[in-house]
């Protein structure tokens, strides 16, 4: 490969890929429709609850897993935002949160008062929950859409991976004595039984500061200690960074890319555009 990540960052915007995105308020009528039963579930625990506590109780109780969640986002909003979502809808937890935050609750009258304050249903909070209905969907559209080109362009090559939602490929089930097991990758490539390539796979929609230092950090932990342990197994195993997206021209991001490419040979950084260019059998087997 004479040409690099690098190389490509004047052009960047003709080698990356928009996801598409919906338009507002065209989104209003239906997140009403789908949030409506939502906050009337919240209004109808909030009018019997005697304390920010007793409705947090209550709403983790509720046993239909995509309303628990929902609600635990509500009572974020209205009770406590400071306590992860990931935190609030974990019901082995509730009563420690309550120990532990529930000092820090708006008192239940401010909630109801404010709660009241608002149309039903209320198109701010509709317009907000619809932002997470499809959060993590770019990214599966990109990969599925990779594992389509991958397969185009190495027919006699075994992907594994999830293609979209699913459980991340941990590189101790990969190889034997990982040094850290519970590393996870999004796909491996085969050939003849023998690992060839790990890869990361994530799209950028929009990124920059400190969350440039963390994905490009991150990413460089991970492609040292791959190569570092193929290096001890007498492996060629390669490392390959599937990154998509307008964050990719926004900050450092295509510069931090490009350093983590150059740290080795093997290790090659693509956008879904390239994949057919800079992917090869001659690299892979290299």
């Amino acid at each position: 490969m004479d040409k690099k990540f690098r190389d490509y960052k004047s052009e960047g915007a003709n080698w990356i890929t928009l996801a598409t995105g919906e338009f507002y308020p065209d989104i209003l009528v239906d997140a009403c429709q789908l949030y409506r039963p939502v906050l009337e579930i919240f209004g109808q625990i909030l009018k019997t609850s005697e304390s920010s506590q007793r409705l947090f109780l209550e709403t983790i109780e509720v046993k239909q897993p995509w309303m628990r969640i929902q609600l635990a986002r509500v009572f974020r909003k209205y009770v406590s935002p400071n306590t992860p979502v990931e935190m609030l809808k974990k019901k082995s937890s509730a009563q420690w949160i309550c120990d532990e935050f529930g000092k820090g609750f708006r008192p239940i009258t401010e909630v109801q008062k404010a709660f009241n304050s608002r149309p039903m249903p209320d198109e701010a909070l509709c317009a907000i929950l619809w932002e997470y209905k499809d959060r993590g969907q770019k990214g599966y559209d990109m990969t599925e859409r990779m594992f389509e080109l991958l397969r185009l362009k190495l027919p006699e090559y075994v992907l594994e991976g999830p293609e979209r939602a699913g459980r991340d490929i941990l590189l101790g089930e990969v190889f034997p004595d990982y040094p850290k097991p519970d590393r996870p990758a999004d796909f491996v490539i085969k050939k003849d039984g023998v690992i060839l390539a790990v890869g990361f796979a994530r799209y950028d929609s929009d990124r920059g500061g400190a969350q440039e230092d963390d994905r490009t950090g991150g990413y460089h932990n991970a492609s040292s200690e791959v190569l570092e342990y193929a290096k001890g197994k007498d492996l060629r195993t390669k490392v390959i960074f599937v990154n998509d997206g307008p964050g990719l021209l926004l900050g450092s991001m295509w510069n931090d890319y490009s350093y983590l490419e150059e740290v080795s040979d093997d290790i090659i950084v693509v956008t879904l555009r390239m994949i057919s260019d800079r992917i090869t059998e001659e690299w892979l087997n290299s």
